[in-house]
């Protein structure tokens, strides 16, 4: 049985997207490992505020050979994800190196060894094939305003919510209404708060979670079958049908429609639970974009200036691969990989990216697809390499695992 003619994978990343591609590989009798920084699997979704929910149906949240539990109702709540995320880790088997942070990766010459080299805080790996998946969401994005840090009140990023009770009876000025800002603010329109701002540059394009009790999220894969310009037109044509023309209280729409943005920016249209209700009543008010912090106010455009107790940024995210690919000219200019679900990419064989573009289906759907892309392309690029059917690392625990076995 052969133990070392298998194309030789690495995954970067223990996440949904890293555990996916591993999924697809198996199957095709290709046994990847698995490194992490983290310590467990799941370690961003543990980090998220205890309220959060998928913003994506539960169908869409399946993995394969493990359909999401559906006791949690339409949209699963962040332990339960946890949960599905680590019970496909055990079903899967493979080993995985947690506490493994990547400083440098590299091609090498074909005498050097094998094309890829991985260097890491526990050794350096090599490989056939290097699957980066560490998040399009792994850092968030804090914006430097003039100001900022003389500012005396609390400043924090979405990612940072915690438990939402904590806002009741306090001034907050939310930056921006996309997807996290809006599920913030779904939050916060149930708490009894103080004064409650949104700062936005660019409405957002807004989806309500149910209509007549019906999950919206269900018809995603109907909406992703539109052209461009169609589903543009739908989704705004849908936002005035349930919700009137939102520009009355402040809340402008963008001058692209929401697929383009989707598409274009990885923008999703944000899902209404109960914000724009809020607006409506007057609880949360629009004010313009921020433009600088004073020790107790926040100047925004239009020469408003607001005094907030705490500040949170629904700012984005980045992904932080520019230490890793800054020469490689794999990125745009967001820092975004060019072929982030999967493609092949021409320039660079044996490079792969997976769950770095948003879908409508989100990216549990877009993790599924990106990982058959990368096994179909990892078995064309090694035509001539039978696959093994065990693992030669399946033996080993995950923490016994150690870069110089993956050398040998």
């Amino acid at each position: 049985m052969p133990q070392t003619t298998s194309p030789r994978v690495i995954i970067i990343g223990a996440g949904l997207s890293g555990l996916t591609a591993a999924h697809a590989l198996k199957a095709k009798g290709i046994y990847a490992t698995i490194i992490d920084g983290a310590s467990q699997v799941a370690e961003p979704w543990r980090a998220r505020h205890p309220q959060l929910k998928l913003n994506i149906h539960h169908k869409f949240a399946d993995l394969p050979g493990l359909p999401m539990d559906r006791q949690h109702g339409d949209f699963v709540p962040r332990d339960a994800v946890v949960n599905h995320l680590e019970t496909f880790a055990r079903q899967l088997d493979l080993p995985i190196q947690f506490e493994t942070e990547v400083l440098q990766l590299s091609r090498q010459e074909p005498h050097q060894g094998k094309p890829w080299r991985v260097g890491t805080t526990k050794g350096a790996f090599e490989a056939d094939h290097v699957v980066v998946a560490t998040g399009r969401e792994k850092h968030p994005h804090l914006p430097n305003w003039p100001g900022r840090n003389n500012f005396n009140g609390e400043i924090l990023h979405a990612a940072e919510l915690g438990d939402i009770s904590r806002f009741a009876g306090r001034d907050v000025l939310v930056i921006g209404a996309g997807n996290s800002g809006t599920d913030v603010l779904n939050h916060l329109s149930r708490v009894a708060t103080g004064r409650v701002w949104v700062s936005l540059r660019h409405g957002p394009t807004i989806m309500p979670t149910r209509l007549f009790g019906f999950p919206m999220h269900r018809l995603a894969r109907l909406f992703a079958l539109l052209p461009l310009p169609v589903l543009d037109a739908a989704l705004a044509l849908t936002q005035r049908l349930v919700y009137g023309n939102l520009s009355h209280y402040g809340l402008h729409s963008h001058t692209d429609g929401g697929g383009t943005r989707l598409v274009r920016d990885g923008i999703s249209p944000a899902m209404d639970d109960g914000f724009v209700a809020a607006v409506k009543r007057g609880q949360i008010r629009m004010v313009g974009e921020t433009l600088s912090f004073g020790t107790d106010s926040v100047r925004v455009r239009g020469g408003t200036i607001i005094k907030p107790e705490i500040v949170i940024c629904a700012t984005g995210y980045r992904s932080g691969l520019e230490y890793l690919f800054a020469d490689f000219g794999v990125l745009d200019q967001d820092g975004h990989p060019y072929c982030g679900t999967g493609e092949t990419d021409a320039n660079h064989p044996g490079l792969w990216f997976t769950g770095y573009k948003a879908t409508l289906t989100g990216f549990f759907d877009a993790a599924i697809v990106a990982a058959k892309r990368i096994a179909d392309g990892v078995v064309l690029q090694e035509p001539n390499r039978p696959t093994q059917h065990r693992s030669q690392f399946q033996d080993h625990k995950p923490s016994s695992l150690q870069p110089e076995t993956l050398m040998n």
